[in-house]
Order: C-alpha cells, then sequence, then structure tokens
C-alpha cells in the first residue's frame, strides 16, 4: 500500500492497523521516503523456560536461523516451538562434568566419541529429511559414533547413540517428554534422565523401530550400565557426589 506522509499523518492509528496486513509505503512531494512494516515481537510465538508458555503459532527453521543469528542467548526448536535456555545451576553443571569426565575416560581410544552443550543437534524425528520436521536441540551430554556426519563447515548432522539430560526446574517437562519422544522417534538409541531433586535417573532404551524397549529406574545406591556400550558402568553415588540443596 502507498500512501501520502500527510495522509499517514493525520490518520495513523488507522494505517498501524492496516500495515499488520501489508507493508505501507510512505511517500513525499512524489517520492518514497519511508516504508511501514509490521513487527512481530518474538514473544508472542516462543515458549520461555522458566518464564510461561506462548504457542499462538509453530514457526518455521528459517525464523528460528533469524532469531539465533540475532541473540546471544541459546535457544532449542522442537516441534515448531522455540525453548530459550536458561543458564544452569550450579549442581547442573557438577553432574554434567562428572558425566562427561566419565565418559571420556570409557570413550578415549574408541571410535565413539562423547561431546557436552553447547553443541546443534538437528533431528527429524521420522521424517526422511531434516527440512520436513526440523529440531534443533542441544543435550548436556552426547556420544555419536557417526563423526563421518559432521559437515564441511564443521556442524554434526548425525543422530547421537545416547544422549544424556540433566532436569532443571524449568526443563522437567521437556527432558521427560517432549524430548524423550523426539530422540526415540529420531533413532536415538539409549537415554539417560537424571533428576537432581531426587537422585535418581531413568535409563531408556529404543528399538531399531524407533520405539521403546526399556525404562529403568535407578537410585542413588545403584550403578547405572549402559544398555548400548558394553562395560560403560557409572555409580550414581559418584554421580550426585557434592550435591547439596
Amino acid at each position: 500500500m502507498r500512501v501520502n506522509s500527510t495522509d499517514l499523518q493525520n490518520a495513523f492509528g488507522k494505517y498501524l492497523s492496516l500495515v499488520k496486513k501489508e507493508d505501507i509505503i510512505v511517500i513525499k512531494n512524489g517520492k518514497t521516503v519511508a516504508r511501514l512494516s509490521h513487527y512481530l515481537e518474538p514473544e508472542n510465538f516462543f515458549i520461555h523456560e522458566g518464564v510461561e508458555e506462548y504457542k499462538t503459532r509453530r514457526i518455521s527453521y528459517q525464523e528460528y536461523l533469524s532469531l539465533v543469528d540475532s541473540s546471544d542467548q541459546r535457544y532449542e526448536l522442537i516441534d515448531g516451538e522455540v525453548y530459550l535456555m536458561v543458564s544452569p545451576s550450579f549442581n547442573h553443571q557438577l553432574v554434567v562434568n562428572e558425566i562427561s569426565g566419565q565418559f571420556y575416560n570409557y570413550f578415549r581410544d574408541k571410535s565413539c566419541r562423547s561431546l557436552t552443550a553447547p553443541l546443534d543437534v538437528r533431528l527429524c524425528g521420522f521424517a526422511l529429511k531434516f527440512e520436513e520436521d526440523p529440531n534443533v536441540v542441544q543435550p548436556d551430554v552426547l556420544v555419536i559414533c557417526d563423526e563421518d556426519k559432521v559437515s564441511e563447515d564443521n556442524k554434526y548432522e548425525g543422530v547421537p547413540t545416547l544422549i544424556v539430560e540433566v532436569l532443571s526446574p524449568s526443563t522437567r517437562g521437556k527432558d521427560m517428554i517432549t524430548k524423550l519422544n523426539l530422540y526415540m522417534k529420531s533413532g536415538v538409541s539409549e537415554y539417560w534422565i537424571i533428576d537432581l531433586e531426587e537422585k535418581k535417573i531413568n535409563q531408556y532404551s529404543f528399538t531399531g523401530e524407533r520405539d521403546l524397549d526399556k525404562m529403568i529406574s535407578l537410585k542413588e545406591d545403584d550403578i547405572i550400565e549402559s544398555i548400548y556400550f558394553e562395560d560403560l558402568k557409572i555409580a550414581l553415588a559418584d554421580i550426585f557426589k557434592g550435591i547439596n540443596y
């Protein structure tokens, strides 16, 4: 829509409403001097961890990339919804460091490799192509056995074999339900959910048909043994050592 600057000034409220539907080109003395475009506040469609949910619509992968490029925050994209990742707690990092240290020692001379966040992992659920169902997550700890899936621009584009997430109050629902479902249908083999408050771990394994195979609940006195990696064992007492409330 093209409007004269005088008309815009005299009926600004009217054109402010119309700009939601289309851009307005402002004309003065026969020349284009400005463009009014509708601004969509990001909070209208993001899910903010620990704050409030906004579910007005799914967003595209391109919109997600624009957000990431224009912000210094960390985000995840799951099923068209964006999650703002908050800074982890001290206890959270103690557990992540213990797990990553144990994994480093185990995988040091093996073909698989353990990594920690922040690292984008692109998953597509049951879809054959990422573009059909784009999801981007940053697991706390992950093990990859397909390092050939690291692209030329140094991006990981494979599917982790084992993923570990440490729960926090703001991520409990996402990690226990949303991510569990995403990891299962994307082909992840094993998933550990670490509960700091109850000092327990829920261990999941998935079938080749991308269905639930086993779920084991372990307490502080137990030892977790990987279902996929032979002899990968960690005492939960070591994982939760130093955790205080």
